[in-house]
């Protein structure tokens, strides 16, 4: 979950630090032991978020994730990826989506892991869907 918002090895190393360092330190305030992995889903969001409101900076493309990326195809369109969609959504957006779809929770989850009501997960995750087909469809009538 880390690596998926600050995108960087080294960054989420450190934010899985910082989680289990908070984690540690405040055990006692969970008060549920079935909600754990929620409670550490939290704080790993949370320490994501400040990570990149401290560091605001250019992350650029190291050599070693070509692999990853596949051959470069001469056709804009195509060469759009979901991540590049992703980053245009606000980060509550950002952050429902990834729950969802990367991560597989239900609705009720994503809820009680943001702190949001039901209904609110479900907006925030339609808005988002919604916001992303537009910039699909903005960026095929750009072509």
């Amino acid at each position: 979950m880390a690596y998926l918002y600050v995108k960087n090895e080294d960054d989420a190393l450190d934010v899985v630090q910082e989680v289990a360092y908070r984690a540690f330190k405040n055990i006692e305030t969970l008060k549920d032991p079935n909600y754990f992995k929620t409670w550490l889903i939290r704080i790993a969001i949370t320490s994501s978020l400040n990570v990149i409101k401290k560091n605001k900076k250019v992350i650029l493309l190291k050599p070693d994730y070509e692999d990853y990326m596949g051959p470069v195809v001469q056709d804009p369109l195509l060469s759009i990826t979901l991540q590049e969609l992703l980053e245009e959504l606000n980060e509550e957006e950002k952050s429902v989506v990834l729950l969802r779809f990367y991560e597989g929770y239900s609705f009720k989850e994503m809820a009680e892991i943001l702190e949001i009501p039901l209904g609110t997960a479900k907006t925030i995750l339609y808005r988002a869907l919604g916001r992303l087909r537009k910039q699909f469809k903005e960026a095929d009538v750009n072509e």
